[in-house]
């Protein structure tokens, strides 16, 4: 298994296929990047030269965000969001949706699990 940015990506697929398991990269830049560094986009990782995957990992060093720098960035402009107090902040701060979306029903992904409030009573 070829390992790329901390990453080992699957022998058995196809290289398209395989460069995206690397967090930040997808179909499209994958496509790009074969591409430009002029390999077999059928060809299967296992069959990656040493040669190619130095320029495979010189290319993503050079071109694209990956990985942990990735999630870094990401947490790092949520934190901004929420140190500044606008409503983007303040609805990642509360864990409900950020975008838009109702809440009466379906934001259980966000929300959690249901706490159940007890009903009124009769009487």
């Amino acid at each position: 298994m070829p390992r790329i940015s901390g990453v080992d990506i699957p022998n058995e697929k196809k290289l398209f296929v395989s460069f995206t398991y690397i967090n930040g990269i997808g179909r499209v830049t994958a496509e790009q990047m074969i591409k430009e560094l002029g390999l077999d986009r059928e060809a299967r990782a296992k069959d990656l030269t040493e040669d190619e995957l130095a320029r495979v990992l010189s290319y993503i060093d050079k071109n694209v965000v990956v990985e942990g720098q990735l999630r870094r960035q990401v947490a790092q402009a949520i934190n901004r969001l929420k140190d500044i107090g606008c409503y983007r902040g303040l609805r990642h701060r509360r864990g409900l949706p950020a975008r838009g979306q109702r809440t009466r029903t379906n934001a259980r992904t966000r929300k959690g699990p249901r706490k159940t409030v007890a009903g009124k009573k009769k009487g």
